[in-house]
């Protein structure tokens, strides 16, 4: 993952809770069964349209309701690349790092628009627009960065445990 990197936006509104990422009626088919119902009750265009490397725009609250990681793994599963809100879920938040996906804490995310291209910048922890406007990001602890540039927690364990040891 760049720390400098251009995606188109789906601007959502407040309080996407995790029965509208993984619909209920569908958890018993995996991951892939799942993915292709996300966000179908907001926007139905939006798991058979999404492309990698988009990211999502939303408003306050994403992620509220149930702990299911389901609703993280099928963002990543559609290739979301981020998601970026004034305020996440504890929850949902955890989840989605555990799995890889990168979540931007931006109290000014609402003023994205639907279909806008932004760039993202991790260095500077910015969003910028695409007519120049910026948007500062909360700071994410390195661990939780580390986890996204492994593709989530068990790659990262994964990627250190063949790591060759050093010899004492």
């Amino acid at each position: 993952m760049s720390d400098i990197s251009t995606h188109k936006v789906w601007r959502l509104g407040a309080e996407i809770d995790t029965d509208q990422l993984a619909p209920g009626a569908y958890m018993k088919l995996g991951i892939d069964g799942i993915a292709p119902h996300c966000l179908e009750t907001v926007r139905p265009e939006f798991a058979a349209s999404v492309r990698p490397g988009d990211v999502i725009v939303a408003g306050p609250s994403f992620g509220i309701g149930s702990s299911r990681e389901q609703a993280a793994a099928a963002l990543v599963q559609l290739g979301v690349h981020a998601v970026i809100a004034p305020s996440f879920s504890g929850l949902f938040f955890r989840n989605a790092f555990n799995l890889g996906l990168l979540l931007l804490t931006c109290p000014d995310a609402e003023q994205v628009a639907d279909g806008e291209r932004i760039t993202l910048d991790l260095q500077q922890l910015r969003v910028r627009a695409a007519d120049g406007r910026v948007f500062a990001c909360e700071p994410i602890p390195g661990f939780l960065l580390d986890m996204v540039h492994a593709g989530g927690l068990m790659n990262q364990l994964r990627q250190r445990r063949q790591a060759p040891t050093r010899a004492a």
